[in-house]
């Protein structure tokens, strides 16, 4: 029984390699990816109007929130990776230019005026920075730990040294974790600027 379930194992390994160079059926997980990204993304907008309409512009997030929606069949009809990059770079562009909005409290110190990186030019970039360092890394132990290579992923390229299976989660997943955190931190004065 255990060396049939290490060669199941084994087989499993082996088929998501070739799904992973399979550039049509990478393809199909990506989209999927992207998907959840964007659904998440939209749930923390949609969250914030919710549970504080009156402190926010409603309005310009929901126009936000629409767009996001609007934009998910022409993920799922992408024809290529570059195509579905261009997609999200440009959705990843709409979500952050509310995220400012989304900034309750503090303003004076934890103002937001676009994502950068490489490195963070002020205090929301670094630490949204820093929350998806963590977040990666959590992914990459979860993979190991069920036995998977954070190496080899279905939207980010295979690089080395670069964990890209693990980055393809953590697309899915910062919004609702890393973004969230940021902003509670920010918006309950966990943080401060000192």
């Amino acid at each position: 029984l255990h060396s049939t379930s290490r060669r199941q194992r084994q087989m499993c390994i082996r088929d998501r390699y070739e799904v992973a160079a399979d550039e049509q059926e990478s393809l199909k997980i990506a989209r999927n990816t992207i998907v959840g990204k964007v659904y998440n993304g939209r749930w923390v907008i949609e969250r914030t109007i919710r549970d504080h309409s009156l402190q926010t512009d409603a309005d310009k997030l929901k126009i936000v929130s629409e767009r996001l929606r609007d934009k998910i069949p022409d993920i799922r009809i992408s024809n290529n990776k570059d195509q579905l990059r261009g997609i999200e770079g440009e959705l990843a562009s709409q979500y952050f230019s509310v995220f400012d909005d989304m900034i309750l409290q503090q303003k004076d110190t934890f103002s937001f005026h676009g994502r950068n990186k490489r490195p963070p030019r002020d205090e929301v970039n670094a630490m949204l920075s820093f929350a998806y360092t963590l977040l990666t890394s959590m992914c990459a132990s979860a993979l190991e730990t069920v036995g998977l290579d954070p190496y080899v992923g279905f939207f980010h390229t295979d690089r080395p040294g670069r964990k890209s299976l693990a980055l393809d989660m953590v697309e899915e997943f910062r919004s609702v974790m890393a973004d969230r955190f940021v902003l509670t931190l920010i918006n309950k004065k966990i943080v401060n600027e000192k």
